[in-house]
Order: structure tokens, then sequence, then C-alpha cells
């Protein structure tokens, strides 16, 4: 089958992978779309150390094509979107409703995938490896979503949707009339932007070097559109309640704590590299503000996914409208080209 790897110096696609069977408390999915997030553009830049050779991808949607003792909740057949980072269920975080900080997941990839007849083993990437024709998941990770929800949209979901709106309304929890700055539209800064008008925020603030973007960032909830963080305080003079910062870049989290208003909050998205540093004026912080890190927007993707798909039914999250372009998975270095110059909110992969 066809898929997209990643051998520590090249991304290609071949097809000649293979897959094995799905196990106790697994799914096999056949996967029809993966958006190409910024996360899989960093396992091949080295910005996210990953052990290789690996099958990319993480957000994908597809249908369940078969499945592994003690599985209920799925048949053959459905729909679902996957999310990434398998939890164990069991653990006292998990218990907590905090399934994304499950110890159990975290730096234990698996190695489902074979190429070569079998000679090469290798790993999936964040539990998942959405670009590949099917994958195989712990079961946890498979959510039903309707049938009419286009698998475009729904691939969505799994990973740019959870992490930006639900760092809106679960990590950041804005309250009705507060604002929020969001610097950086790419597919994370516009999910914040949708979250943030989802909670009621009462002026959302978009931040971005690109003009070209400002359309839609307005289309998703932004009230202002500004060209840099120093332009904010023209709009905010007193400062944001809520200051996300999607880029990864250290000097960008730096403004966006000097953004906050009393009682503000700055929470991270954006993931710089693994030894950069931030630095920030302490003496500003004894005003009750506060910097908040955000793991895949705090979310709880068998509730949230089954949530958001049924406020894109109610026309109060955009999906489609992220989709910028399908590439056909052998136009995999064209998408990854159009990604890193901005030409897209989105590129999806299909199969």
């Amino acid at each position: 089958m066809r898929g997209v790897i990643f051998d520590g110096t090249n991304a290609q696609v071949v097809d000649d992978l293979e897959v094995r069977d799905p196990g106790p408390g697994e799914v096999m999915v056949r996967i029809r779309a993966a958006g190409l997030c910024h996360s899989d553009l960093s396992v091949i830049d080295g910005t996210i150390p990953f052990p290789v050779p690996v099958v990319l991808g993480h957000e994908g949607a597809g249908t369940v094509e078969s499945i592994g003792p003690g599985v209920g909740h799925v048949a053959p057949g459905d729909h679902v979107a996957l999310s990434t980072l398998a939890n164990c269920g069991t653990c006292a975080d998990c218990d907590r409703g905090r399934p994304t900080m499950c110890r159990s997941a975290i730096g234990r990839p698996g190695r489902p995938f074979t190429r070569q007849g079998g000679e090469q083993r290798l790993f999936n990437f964040a539990s998942n490896s959405a670009f590949a024709e099917r994958t195989v998941v712990k079961a946890v990770q498979a959510v039903p979503v309707p049938p009419e929800l286009p698998f475009t949209s729904a691939a969505l979901i799994g990973c740019g949707v959870l992490t930006g709106v639900g760092a809106a309304l679960n990590r950041a929890r804005i309250g009705i009339g507060e604002t929020a700055v969001v610097i950086g539209t790419g597919g994370i800064g516009l999910n914040v932007l949708q979250g943030a008008r989802i909670a009621g925020a009462r002026r959302i603030v978009a931040v971005d070097n690109n003009p070209a973007k400002e359309p839609l960032a307005r289309q998703f909830g932004a009230t202002d559109f500004v060209g840099s963080p120093a332009a904010v305080r023209e709009l905010l003079p007193r400062g944001a309640d809520h200051v996300f910062e999607c880029v990864g870049s250290a000097g960008l989290i730096r403004q966006a704590v000097d953004l906050l208003d009393r009682h503000g909050q700055a929470i991270l998205l954006g993931v710089p590299p693994a030894d950069a540093e931030a630095s920030f004026l302490v003496s500003s912080m004894y005003l009750d503000k506060a910097i908040l890190g955000c793991r895949y927007g705090s979310s709880r993707p068998q509730r949230d996914i089954a949530l958001y798909a049924d406020l894109y039914r109610d026309g109060r999250l955009l999906l489609d409208e992220l989709v910028s372009r399908t590439y056909p998975v052998e136009d995999f270095a064209k998408a990854v080209d159009d990604a890193e110059h901005g030409r897209v909110a989105r590129a999806v992969l299909v199969f």
C-alpha cells in the first residue's frame, strides 16, 4: 500500500508499505483523507525529534476496516476521525479527564508497519500514521463521526481543530465578553479564532504579517486584523484577557506575555525547537498574569470530536472552509511546498 515515510534524511512516498492486523483493543482504519499539519513538517526538519524510519501523518479520517478483540464502540464500515496520542484510560491523569497527559501515551511509539517484504520495520507517528492507506490505532483513538461529514473535513478535527478550538474552550476557558489575541493565523490559529468566537469573546484580534490571510481570519471569527503584535496596543490599550502564540517563536512568546492585561493569560501553542528559551519581565507577572502551556487543546477526544461534529452540523464550527486544497498522496512534496509558503490554511492528502 502507499504511504509517506521519513527515513531521517528524506520524506518520500512509497508503495510497498504493509501494516499488521489489529490486536486486542485496536482498530484498522482505511484512511480516506489526512491533513498536513506543521507537526509532520517539524519531524522532517528536526524540530520534533522522532525515531526513524517512521510513517508520517496524525490528522486523519476514514472507515473502519477491521477491529480487534474487545472493541465494541465501532464496527467495520463506520466513519471515524482519528485522534493522536492514544491514552490508557486507567491512570490517574486519564481518570481526572486529562487523557492528553497520559504517560502511557508519551514516548512509546509502536512499529506496526513493515516494508520490503517485512525486512524493515517502521514506527508510527503520534500513535497514528495517517499518511498511509491503512493504519492500526488504539480503539480509543477511533471516534465515530456522522457519515454526512466529508472525510476531508473530518480529518482536520483530529489535530488542528482539537488543538485550536480546545485551547480556547478547554485551556483558556474564554468567558463571554472577554478579549483575545491570536498570533499566527495558520491552521491552528484559525481554529483558535473560531474557538474564541464560539466562546463569546467580545473582541478577537488576529495577528499575522501576511495580509492575504485577513479575509479568512475574519471569516473564522476575527473582529480585527493587524500585521504585528505591536499594533495590538492601538486596539487594546490595556492589553488582552487571552493571548495565544501559534507560531512557535521565542520572540513572539515574549510579545504575547507583554500584551496581557491584568489577570490575563498567555497560551503557548506554537512549537519552537526543543532547546528554545523565552524570557519575560518577572515584575510584570504580579498582576495575576499567567503563562499556560497547552498540549493538544487540553482535549478529551472521545467527547470533543463528537461535540465538534455536532457544532459543524449546527453551522457554528467551520470545517470545510479550512480545506484550502486537496492533493493525491503522490503529490506530497507539492503539498509541503504550499504549506511551507503559506499558500494554504490546510493541505489535505486524499487516498
